[in-house]
Formats: structure tokens, sequence, C-alpha cells
């Protein structure tokens, strides 16, 4: 597997709407393989392809990376229920550096593709509806800062 360059904030591909998956190719494994090993190295929880500077709706999100690592693999992911509310710290690892309190449903479930080929539903809670959340807006050319609601000086975050 390969470790891939994260793009930084000024690439204009983090701005760019990201095109659905057809096929699930032998390509597409490889991306996924690669996002994998990139996140962990990073120590990131989630990494969406435009991260990687690849135009395709594929996000990863790692849902236990204090304990042993357990990577969850979306294509075409979507939104299709949120509930609550939560006001957090974010940062991305394409703005290294920098964080920012965001408002962000408490609890998001999306509807996504396997690598296999197969339709799921994952629901993620705080954090983790969080990252749902901040991984979709990559693949619409959306990153958290373009809605903060105040960004935070380095220093006061842990």
């Amino acid at each position: 597997m390969a470790i891939l360059n994260i793009m930084k904030e000024n690439e204009p591909v983090l701005r760019k709407i990201s095109k659905p998956v057809g096929e699930i190719t032998d390509r597409t494994i490889t991306l996924l393989d690669d996002m994998k090993d990139t996140l962990i190295k990073s120590g990131g929880v989630g990494l969406a392809a435009p991260q990687v500077g690849i135009l395709r709706r594929i996000f990863i999100i790692d849902d236990n990376p204090d304990n042993g690592h357990n990577i969850v693999e979306f294509i075409n992911p979507r939104i299709i229920k949120t509930e609550g509310h939560q006001e957090e710290v974010e940062g991305c690892l394409s703005i290294p550096g920098k964080y920012g309190v965001t408002s962000r449903p408490m609890t998001v479930t999306v509807e996504a593709t396997n690598r296999k080929g197969e339709t799921f539903t994952y629901t993620g809670t705080g954090l983790f509806g969080r990252c749902l959340c901040h991984e979709s807006d990559h693949l619409d050319g959306v990153l958290y800062i373009d809605n903060a609601i105040e960004m935070l000086d380095p220093d006061e975050v842990e």
C-alpha cells in the first residue's frame, strides 16, 4: 500500500464537487487501501478522496482510532437522517494547525456502498456524527472553515 499526499487548504481540488463512483474497480479498492494507510499514519479520524486529489464520492472514517482501528469505507455516501445538535471543535488534515467550532447534528445516519458493492447504513453520534458531516462536506467542495462559528487560537486547543 501507499501513503498518499494530503492536499492542503489552498489546493483547488478541495473546492470541487466529487463525482459518484460507478463501477467498483481494482483502482477503487487500491484507493480505499491507500486511504486507510494514509489515515492511520496521519492520526486522523476521517479522510475523503478529494483530500488525496481524487474527485470521487468516497470517504473513510476510523470509528475506533484509540484501540486498534476500525476503518469504515463509504462509497457514494448520502446522509439520510440527522438528529440533535452539537457545537464542538473541529480540525482537518487538509488544514493543519487550525481549529474551529462548528455546529453539526449530534447523530447522523448515512447510506452508502461498501467495497463489495453492498448497500449499508451507518449511524454515528458525537464525534462520529460530526465526522460523517465533515467528510460528506469534502465531497461537495466544502471545508469546515466555511461554516465555522468561530476559529480558535491553536494554543487554546488540547
